[in-house]
């Protein structure tokens, strides 16, 4: 799939989000279910900030995709009754981009960058002194007739997303006052994502579809929702309207979504892994071009899971497969012969016959 190909992709996946998404997203800190600990911790912000009557201080949220960090974005702007403008950082161009945006700010009011790792360096560094002076420093002219103008903006909330929290310099980390990482969901606060969605979709659905939707979304909230989705479809055409247990089981393995949220790129991934490397270690740029994916792609979409779950290590040396990954493939695991030859994974059987 080429880069072009990629973007068309990503486009017409945006825009099915977009046309059923804003209706699915919480508008509410209570609506908002799962990472408890970072809520509570914005609640005490929120009412800080309302007391004082300032604006929230900047927010740094990062974690893997589809965990909620625009969701939550929006739900501060709600809570502290202020405008948000979105944007992302790889639509900010030119400093004369960021500039137009922050001077048509209000006090109090919310930026959000998306993907903020992926500013260019000259609109970074920019942003420095907006965020800290709430000053734009422009330069006006060239050569001997240029000059510094210094623009006043009104105090705002810059709220950062990203996927890669390590490719964020440290100049920009350091002048967000909070930083939040949003983990994985578990199993029960899928399920209440799943029932309010699908009382917002008007989708009729049973405590097992429930569960069964919430087991194979893969941890993440945004999947549950397209999971839910495909399954009304399913159940209006194929059932009698109700998303059940069993037929959610039967729906998602048509999908080819097993039972413990693996898609056939994850299968593939695993079992090239196994029966071309051996179970590894192999390193990524190899995987990449064995399954024909960007290593990107693996990295930031593939991989998450499949360390969560345990069916997958990285090493120093490369990726490795675990018995795990073995045991749900119905591959039999390997015997290692000799103590040296060992793999670096430890959930390998030793045979030191």
């Amino acid at each position: 799939m080429t880069e072009e190909d990629r973007g068309a992709l990503a486009h017409a996946e945006s825009l099915e989000d977009a046309e059923s998404e804003p209706t699915l997203r919480p508008r509410r800190m209570d609506q908002y279910f799962g990472q408890d600990a970072v809520k509570e911790s914005l609640r005490i912000s929120i009412a800080a900030a309302r007391a004082r009557e300032e604006p929230l201080d900047h927010i740094l949220i990062y974690g893997p995709p589809g965990l909620g960090k625009t969701t939550l974005a929006m739900i501060l702007a709600q809570e502290m009754g202020v405008s948000i403008r979105v944007t992302a950082g790889p639509a900010i161009e030119r400093t004369g981009d960021l500039a137009s945006m922050l001077t048509t700010l209000q006090t109090g009011d919310i930026l959000f960058i998306d993907e903020i790792h992926r500013l260019p360096r000259v609109v970074e560094e920019l942003l420095y002194p907006a965020l800290e002076d709430f000053a734009l420093d422009i330069i006006l002219g060239s050569g001997p007739q240029a000059r510094d103008v210094r623009l006043r903006l009104n105090h705002f909330t810059l709220i950062g997303a990203t996927t890669r929290y390590a490719l964020i310099s440290q100049p920009l980390r350091d002048r967000f006052g909070s930083t939040y990482r949003l983990d994985f969901y578990d199993e029960a606060a899928l399920s209440q994502i799943v029932r309010r969605s699908a009382g917002v979709l008007s989708c009729v659905i049973d405590e097992d579809g429930v569960r069964e939707i919430a087991r194979r979304s893969r941890g993440t909230a945004r999947v549950a929702n397209r999971l839910l989705r495909r399954l009304r479809d399913y159940a209006q055409v194929e059932g009698e309207g109700v998303v059940t247990g069993s037929l959610a089981a039967a729906a998602l393995e048509q999908l080819q979504i097993d039972a413990m949220g693996l898609d056939a790129m994850d299968r593939e991934l695993l079992r090239v892994l196994i029966e071309r490397f051996g179970g590894g270690p192999a390193g990524l740029e190899t995987l990449a071009a064995a399954v024909s994916e960007e290593a990107d792609t693996i990295m930031d979409v593939y991989e998450p899971h499949l360390l969560k779950i345990g069916f997958l290590q990285r090493t120093p040396r490369g990726r490795i497969a675990t018995r795990f990954a073995y045991e749900h493939l119905g591959v039999e695991l390997p015997r290692v012969r000799a103590l040296g030859d060992t793999p670096q994974s430890p959930l390998f059987d030793v045979d030191a016959r």
